[in-house]
């Protein structure tokens, strides 16, 4: 892949389930981003085993978040698709971080005390310095860009701050291998879009999720025409009409969340749906939200299902692009020893 002044890393665990939420506030976003960026796209299978997966689910969930990528629209052969384990530059670079992180850094992380819960002591190594896998992940291929959500914000600073102590650390070594003044980029979030957090459809306070018990809390990928349809006109609502102004959804979290999928879906603002419907019913919108979803997304789970039906096809393209990835990742991790001072093969 030829250098270009802007690369865009991001990874989707391969747990299952994948939901509007994951379309919404990622896979949509790594779509657009192909137009504009040198774009890496992640089946991240070793952050996944930070809790215990079975084997054969892990496999199948791996190539599920692969064919929701491709039938997203994400190019496969433009851009470099592929799962973590694959390049083994992951787990290497990570290794490092840990010796470059602090302690303090990493219990002050918030996902991992919601993760933990009162069981800190019972939890993987692995859940604990899952953040400085996710700075290898990204800064493997010296990312200078990556789509977050709200809740990865402190992991994305995470990650500017080791690569930060490692320039630092290692500045003299840095210049002293013709690598310039800082080795790492400084990588920048990139946070848009009416609905880069999306809640569940049973409770506009809670984050829609694969864990929640309710099916109907969410839109599943593959859900057919009439799932999605009976999703939406079931969602939690209030009994006002929808507001005119953007204003008015702010003590309506349910409002607020259908208003922001909708306008996600069209790429438009919560305001231009409200100036659409605003004063109008509810079942009105929900009508028009019931069109609109299912023309948007019940192509996306035919598509997934007519690419799961083979394997090993989605299989070649990890593998393609685990290959290509590896270019990339072999050149930073030779970079790395030479800098921390390992004896390598030349």
């Amino acid at each position: 892949m030829a250098a270009v002044a802007e690369r865009v890393f991001s990874g989707v665990q391969p747990t299952g389930n994948l939901h509007l939420g994951n379309y919404l506030g990622a896979i949509k976003r790594f779509v657009a981003l192909q137009e504009t960026h040198d774009c890496l796209y992640c089946v991240v299978d070793l952050h996944a085993i930070t809790v215990w997966q079975d084997p054969e689910e892990l496999k199948r969930h791996t190539r599920e978040v692969t064919a929701a990528f491709i039938a997203c629209g994400i190019d496969p052969k433009a851009h470099i698709v592929f799962n973590q384990s694959q390049v083994s530059g992951h787990a290497e670079l990570a290794w490092i971080f840990n010796c470059v992180a602090r302690m303090g850094w990493l219990s002050r992380m918030t996902q991992f005390k919601e993760k933990a819960g009162k069981d800190r002591e019972n939890v993987s190594l692995g859940l604990f310095a899952y953040p400085s896998l996710m700075a290898a992940d990204i800064l493997l291929y010296r990312a200078t860009h990556v789509p977050v959500g709200e809740d990865q914000k402190q992991h994305l600073e995470l990650t500017r701050d080791i690569a930060q102590k490692f320039n630092v650390d290692f500045a003299a070594s840095i210049a002293a291998n013709g690598l310039g003044d800082a080795y790492f980029p400084l990588t920048e979030p990139l946070i848009a879009g009416p609905a880069t957090r999306v809640m569940s459809l049973r409770d506009g306070s809670k984050k829609m999720s694969k864990s929640d018990p309710s099916d109907f809390s969410r839109i599943n990928l593959t859900d057919d025409a009439d799932a999605i349809a009976g999703k939406v006109r079931k969602a939690k609502t209030d009994p006002e009409p929808l507001p005119s102004e953007e204003a008015g959804l702010k003590a309506r979290p349910e409002a607020d969340n259908l208003v922001g999928i909708y306008a996600a879906l069209v790429d438009g603002s919560r305001q231009s749906v409200l100036d659409q419907f605003g004063g109008g019913q509810f079942s009105t919108f929900k009508s028009a939200l019931v069109d609109l979803a299912v023309a948007k997304l019940g192509p996306i789970g035919a598509e997934m299902k007519r690419l799961m039906d083979d394997p090993g096809a989605i299989d070649a393209i990890l593998i393609d692009g685990a290959d290509r990835a590896r270019v990339i990742a072999d050149r930073t991790i030779a970079d790395v020893k030479d800098i921390v001072g390992m004896v390598r093969r030349g």
